[in-house]
């Protein structure tokens, strides 16, 4: 019997209608006979079979124009409540007109009773009305509570304004996921101890307690924004009792207005390092990208391709997306064709180190703006092939300069890195040797030109390709270890879309011969991190998963810098960035010592090169590798 009357499958609206009907009939035949004491001939005398008819009638038509009946009453809410008072008031309102203007002066009858019969029934009637909603919701709801929920795990949600109420309605009415809401947390004193939907609300430092007897295995945060202070502090007490922390997004981002369970996300480390959303100044950046011919080198990278995304929002003349990774750049080809239908692109593959070939590049597209993204980046991976680093990121971008001021480009702007500040390793002296290249040449305005150039320079972005985010993520899958190359060592953090912003911000402003510096935030020590991520996976560190310490790799340094001691810092109008006044270099210095490089690496010598490369950078003193050994030589 159960089965049969409270079933998943909805009723049809029809029997709604038909139910309703009866209510509204029923409560209009009992006001008539309360009113005249149960006398049953008045049924006859007062042409009452006439008033009902007409009141019927109206009563359909005006239930289906408001669609009454068309709501699932198990899902019932003030809402619907309101309308079935509106409803029944309209019905008693359109009967009452047509009552007066045409039935009694039709039938000649008294109405002495009519107003009397009219209040009474709408009270009545709608009263009724709401009492069947609420009572089959409430049926519904216990039916519900004694079906077994062995299976399912209890939640918080936290909070307990209107988004977190929508989603709790939503996680009830769901069959497909696994989570009984047991509750709401709040730091909203005035909302402690109350009762919302049927659920108690707790206070946030209730959790522990809450943990401990009711078996709490997730909480449950909604929207975006998880920095605000409550709910920062929730999470972190989260993280440290191994609850797991789930995100849903704000209702106006559900998918045909229905949460699904996929919306259901696991809390990632990287929701954790957002800040303060960046606040664009767009006008500029579009003043200066709309209309224009955009090169972007290194398009498919991480960064490189989130350049794409976002100057094609600014409605350029075209952009060239230029990379000489094949798998890479067909992926961006696929996502731009899927996702920005009708946007100007051109692909080209081809190697910075290639002059010919770039040659071409220009010639054929003539930009006017170049984003110089194309860079290798692996401090291990270069330290063991410093020649492939000059070569890319010395020579490389040596040919797009030289090749933007040939094509009288307007704007060349340099993606630079923290790493080459005080350089430990060959990558990040290569990117320093390049900066040095592109300040010389911004000097010298006989050279110069027309065309400013500008370099931008920040950390470690979250979720770029060989990040040690997705290396952990990948690690704690495999049941561990996570390795963690020294305990005490930070890194800077910024979102790729963030970087990104404050990139194309810098390129706005820029005058030429800047170094663009961004505020990357506080420094996160790794291990921190790495422990982090691992409760965030429902594990406990050391016991579930292992963490190792692997020591320094080759090149790297306990924490990085953004500035040199001779360098000072000048503030601009958007206080995340700043720009670094550096000590310039003659571009016919630079010019020299690059091509000594030059020569020394087709030499093959790699311990030669460095050592002209750190005579070149004085601060260049190598890390835990195997050049180390060549900074006691020089310096002596």
């Amino acid at each position: 019997m159960k089965n049969l009357l409270f079933r998943d499958k909805t009723y049809s609206r029809w029997l709604i209608l038909m139910i309703d009907q009866v209510i509204v009939s029923f409560t209009l035949f009992m006001s008539f006979m309360l009113i005249n004491k149960f006398d049953y001939t008045q049924l006859f005398y007062s042409n009452f079979l006439v008033y009902a008819s007409v009141y019927s009638l109206i009563a359909v038509s005006v239930f289906i124009g408001m669609r009454i009946h068309t709501g699932i009453i198990r899902y019932s809410n003030t809402q619907d409540i309101v309308r079935i008072f509106m409803a029944v008031l309209l019905t008693s309102f359109i009967f009452t007109i047509l009552s007066k203007v045409f039935l009694i002066p039709r039938f000649q009858i008294s109405s002495k009773w009519f107003p009397e019969i009219m209040i009474m029934n709408f009270f009545v009637s709608s009263s009724l009305l709401i009492i069947l909603r609420v009572a089959v919701k409430s049926l519904f709801a216990y039916i519900k509570t004694m079906e077994p929920c062995d299976q399912k795990e209890n939640i918080l949600i936290y909070g307990s304004g209107s988004d977190s109420i929508l989603v709790k309605k939503a996680l009830d009415a769901g069959k497909a996921n696994d989570l009984n809401v047991f509750a709401f947390v709040d730091d909203n004193e005035d909302k402690i101890n109350k009762h919302i939907e049927q659920k108690n609300v707790y206070h946030s430092r209730s959790i522990e307690t809450l943990q401990r007897k009711f078996n709490i295995q997730k909480v449950l945060f909604v929207g975006d924004d998880l920095n605000v202070n409550g709910k920062k502090v929730t999470i972190d007490k989260c993280i440290e009792l191994g609850i797991k922390v789930v995100t849903v997004p704000q209702s106006d981002k559900w998918l045909y207005g229905k949460l699904t369970p996929n919306q259901i996300k696991d809390l990632k480390i990287e929701d954790l390092l957002h800040r303060e959303p960046i606040v664009l100044t767009k006008n500029n950046i579009l003043r200066e990208m709309e209309g224009k011919r955009i090169l972007i080198t290194g398009a498919a990278g991480s960064i490189g391709s989130e350049i794409v995304r976002q100057i094609i929002g600014f409605n350029p003349e075209y952009v060239v997306l230029c990379d000489q990774a094949e798998t890479p750049l067909h992926d961006l080809q696929l996502e731009i064709d899927d996702d920005f239908q009708g946007a100007k692109t051109h692909i080209v593959m081809a190697n910075i180190q290639n002059r010919a070939r770039m040659k071409a590049i220009f010639e054929e597209y003539q930009p006017q703006i170049v984003f110089h993204a194309a860079a290798y980046k692996h401090v291990p991976m270069m330290e063991n092939n410093p020649s492939e680093a000059i070569l890319t990121n010395v020579l490389g971008t040596k040919n797009i300069a030289d090749l933007s001021l040939v094509y009288g480009v307007e704007k060349f702007v340099m993606i630079s890195t923290d790493k080459a500040v005080r350089p430990t390793n060959i990558m990040g002296a290569s990117k320093r040797l390049a900066e040095m290249y592109i300040q010389s040449l911004n000097r010298n305005l006989s050279l110069s030109g027309t065309t400013r150039f500008i370099t931008t320079r920040f950390g470690n972005v979250l979720g770029s390709n060989g990040s040690v985010i997705p290396r952990f993520k990948a690690q704690i899958e495999r049941g561990g270890p996570v390795a963690v190359t020294h305990p005490e060592i930070t890194r800077y953090f910024m979102t790729i879309p963030e970087s990104v912003q404050l990139v194309l911000e810098a390129a706005a402003m820029g005058n030429g011969g800047e170094i663009y510096l961004f505020d990357m935030g506080e420094p996160v020590k790794i291990l921190d991190l790495a422990i982090n991520m691992i409760k965030l996976a429902g594990l406990v560190p050391d016991k579930d998963v292992k963490i190792i310490f692997t020591g320094l790799r080759p090149g790297e340094k306990l924490y990085e810098e953004l500035l040199l001691v001779e360098e000072q810092t000048i503030s601009t109008y958007h206080p995340k960035i700043k720009i670094s006044k550096i000590i310039n270099h003659s571009v016919f210095y630079i010019q020299n010592v690059i091509e000594e490089l030059l020569l020394l690496n087709n030499l093959n010598n790699d311990y030669a090169m460095v050592k002209k490369m750190k005579e070149i950078i004085p601060d260049f003193k190598s890390k835990n590798s195997k050049f180390e050994d060549m900074d006691h030589y020089i310096v002596g």
